[in-house]
């Protein structure tokens, strides 16, 4: 199976969605300002799961696994 998720696009889509509720006035700056930091946040914990954790088991260390 191929995984192609992209961090980046997800975070650029769901930043582009925080934008058009801020324009459509459905967030103010002060909620816009803490959505774009909580979405950081979780992007930054993504990225952090995703960058280097899938291992092997038995992947050539002599463990069992």
């Amino acid at each position: 199976m191929t995984y192609n998720f992209d961090p980046q696009r997800w975070f650029e889509d769901r930043r582009a969605l925080l934008d058009v509720r801020l324009e459509r006035g459905e967030m103010d700056p002060g909620e816009h300002a803490r959505a774009l930091e909580e979405l950081h946040e979780r992007y930054e914990r993504m990225v952090a799961r995703l960058d280097g954790t899938y291992r092997i088991p038995g992947g050539g260390d002599g463990s069992p696994g």
